[in-house]
C-alpha cells in the first residue's frame, strides 16, 4: 500500500502552478476565450480520489420533504458507503410563471436564502454537520444561468439580465417558460454570483458545487469562480456538461454520450459494440486525469426518460454494474436502492416508496469494491480500462480496469439466454468473485447466466 499511497499524494495534493494554456477555446456563447495567459491549475481534493455521489431530491425524499426528516437517514447512507451527498437546489422557488404546485427547483428566486419548503438555515446547517460527521462531504446544486421571474435581482439588478428588443425579460429556452435568461457576460454579475458561492462555503462548510447546464455559461466565469473560492478551502465541482474545456475549472464532467448509449440499449436501439464505441469517444476526448460521472439514471433521467425498469428492464444490475466499474466516478440517485419504479413528479410532491431497500446489499458492496480497491480510483491513479474480446462480444461485454496491484475484471450478458464464451486472448486464472466472496475460475469454455454479470478482482502483493 505504500506505493499506493505515495501515488495517489503525489497524484491530489492541491498545488498551484502556471501554467500556459495555448490554444483558444469556445465558449458556450460562440465567442473565442482566450486562455493563454497563465491559469492556476486545480486538482480535486484527495478525499475525491475514491468518492462516490448520492443525490438527495429533498421534496421527494420523506414524507416530511425536509432537511430534518433527510438526515434520519444519513446513518443507513454512510452504512451503504456513500461519499457525496449532492444536494438539489436548495433555494426559494419562483412563483411568477412557475410550472405545478410546487415549481422547479431550478427556478431560483434567491441565491443566499433557503427553501422554507425543505427548512431554514439552520436545518441545512444541521444536516451538513450531521453528514460530515458520518464521513460525508456535501455539495450543492449551482444555477448559474438563469433565475426565476420573480428573482431578487430582477428589481435590485435588473441589468444581470438579457432583453429583449422591448426591454422584456425571456427564457433561455422555450420549454424553460418558468426562469428568466441572466447575462452571463456580465462581469457585475458574476461579482455578485460568485460572492453567493462563497457565502455557503464560508457559512455553512460545504464541500463544492454541482453546476447546472455548465455549458451554457463561460468557462471563464467558472475559472474566475473557482479561484475565488479555493482561496477559502479545497472544493470539488461537478459540471452538468461533456465538455473537455469545462475542466479548466471543474473536476468532473458528465458522462451523457455513455448514459445516452445505455438507454438504447436497454431499448434494443444499441449493441455492445456501440457501447465500445460510445467508451472509445470518452477515452478519445478526455485525459485520464479527467474525472467522469457515470450513471443509469439522476433526476433528469428518472423523471423524464423513465423508471430503472422502463430504462433497463432485467439488465438494471448490469448497467448499475457497469457505470460503477467501468470508468469515473458512480452516481446513485436516492431511490435506487429500493428499486425506484417510477418516474418522480418534478413540480409536484411524489414520494419515494422506499419498501424494503432491495438493492441496499447490492450497491453497498459495488461501493464498497469503488472505495477499496485502487483499479476503480478516479483519475490518473485509477487503473487502466483493457476491454477484453470474446468468440461471443454480440451478447458478452468484457473488460479489465489494471491498477498498480489490483485488478477488477467485470463480464457481463445482456442477453436474455444463458451465454457460452470464450475469452480471444486466454485469460484463464483464479480470481476472487466480489458478491459471493468465493473463487472464480476462468477457463477455456466459460458459461453465464441470462441477465447477469461477474464481478471480479485480483491483488497482487508487493514484495
Amino acid at each position: 500500500m505504500a506505493s499506493i499511497n505515495n501515488a495517489l499524494k503525489n497524484c491530489l495534493i492541491l498545488f498551484i502552478v502556471s501554467v500556459m494554456f495555448s490554444q483558444f477555446l469556445v465558449s458556450c456563447t460562440g465567442s473565442e476565450a482566450d486562455y493563454s495567459e497563465t491559469r492556476t491549475v486545480f486538482l480535486p481534493p484527495e478525499w475525491a480520489v475514491n468518492a462516490n455521489i448520492y443525490e438527495v431530491n429533498i421534496r421527494q425524499y420523506t414524507p416530511e420533504g425536509t432537511f430534518r426528516a433527510f438526515a434520519e437517514d444519513i446513518p443507513r447512507l454512510q452504512d451503504m458507503g456513500v461519499r457525496i451527498l449532492w444536494f438539489m437546489p436548495i433555494h426559494p422557488i419562483g412563483e411568477k410563471e412557475r410550472k405545478g404546485t410546487l415549481g422547479s427547483y431550478y427556478s431560483i428566486r434567491d441565491y443566499t436564502a433557503i427553501n422554507p419548503e425543505f427548512g431554514d438555515k439552520d436545518d441545512f446547517r444541521f444536516v451538513v454537520n450531521k453528514a460530515k460527521e458520518h464521513g460525508m462531504r456535501v455539495i450543492i446544486d449551482w444555477v448559474a444561468n438563469h433565475t426565476a421571474w420573480d428573482a431578487v435581482w430582477t428589481e435590485t439588478n435588473p441589468e444581470f439580465y438579457l432583453t429583449d428588443e422591448n426591454g422584456n425579460f425571456f427564457p433561455p429556452v422555450d420549454d424553460w417558460s418558468d426562469v428568466i435568461q441572466l447575462d452571463v457576460n456580465n462581469r457585475d454579475m458574476w461579482r455578485e454570483m460568485i460572492a453567493a458561492m462563497e457565502y455557503w462555503v464560508r457559512e455553512y462548510d460545504i464541500d463544492g458545487f454541482r453546476a447546472d447546464v455548465a455549458y451554457m455559461v463561460p468557462v471563464e466565469f467558472w475559472i474566475q469562480a473557482r479561484e475565488q473560492l479555493e482561496e477559502i478551502k479545497p472544493l470539488f465541482m461537478l459540471a452538468e456538461a461533456e465538455d473537455p474545456e469545462l475542466h479548466f475549472a471543474f473536476d468532473m464532467t458528465y458522462a451523457w454520450d455513455y448514459a445516452q448509449t445505455i438507454r438504447d440499449m436497454g431499448a434494443g436501439r444499441a449493441t455492445t459494440a456501440d457501447l465500445d464505441n460510445a467508451l472509445t469517444r470518452n477515452f478519445e476526448r478526455f485525459e485520464k486525469k479527467h474525472y467522469r460521472m457515470f450513471f443509469t439514471t439522476n433526476h433528469d433521467e428518472n423523471s423524464w426518460q423513465g423508471s430503472d425498469p422502463d430504462l433497463y428492464g432485467d439488465n438494471f444490475k448490469n448497467f448499475a454494474v457497469l457505470s460503477a466499474t467501468v470508468w469515473g466516478m458512480p452516481l446513485i440517485y436516492n431511490g435506487q436502492e429500493s428499486g425506484l419504479n417510477k418516474q418522480l413528479e418534478f413540480f409536484e410532491k411524489d414520494e419515494i416508496e422506499w419498501r424494503d431497500y432491495p438493492y441496499q446489499d447490492f450497491y453497498t458492496t459495488l461501493l464498497d469494491l469503488n472505495t477499496r480497491n485502487q483499479a476503480l480510483f478516479n483519475g490518473e491513479i485509477g487503473g487502466d480500462f483493457r476491454k477484453m474480446p470474446t468468440d461471443n462480444d454480440e451478447n458478452i461485454f468484457a473488460y479489465k480496469r489494471i491498477g498498480h496491484h489490483e485488478q477488477v475484471m467485470v463480464i457481463i450478458n445482456f442477453s436474455d439466454n444463458q451465454e457460452n464464451f470464450t475469452f480471444n486472448d486466454g485469460h484463464m486464472a483464479t480470481w476472487n468473485d466480489v458478491f459471493t466472496g468465493g473463487e472464480f475460475e476462468i477457463g477455456e469454455e466459460n458459461t453465464i447466466a441470462a441477465n447477469s454479470f461477474y464481478l471480479l478482482e485480483r491483488i497482487y502483493m508487493s514484495h
